[in-house]
């Protein structure tokens, strides 16, 4: 298998970046044991879980988050 560089990433077009990080990002997800959180982040995630938990109503969807980010 050809070693891929940066600079053959940053060569390809747009579109096949964007399928290429979209690839990159489903084999990690495939394996989220392999990832190592930090205490802290564990620690973060457990308390978001816990407010998800106590006002599962709380948050907003996906759609309006990104609404009123490029709003």
């Amino acid at each position: 298998m050809k070693k891929v560089t940066i600079a053959d990433v940053l060569a390809m077009p747009v579109s096949e970046r964007i399928l290429f990080v979209e690839d990159v990002w489903d084999s990690i997800a495939a394996a989220p044991d392999t990832v190592q959180l930090s205490d802290a982040q564990r620690e973060e995630l457990d308390r978001r879980l816990e407010s998800y938990h106590n006002n599962p109503s709380g948050g907003s969807p996906w759609e309006e988050v990104r609404a009123r980010v490029r709003g």
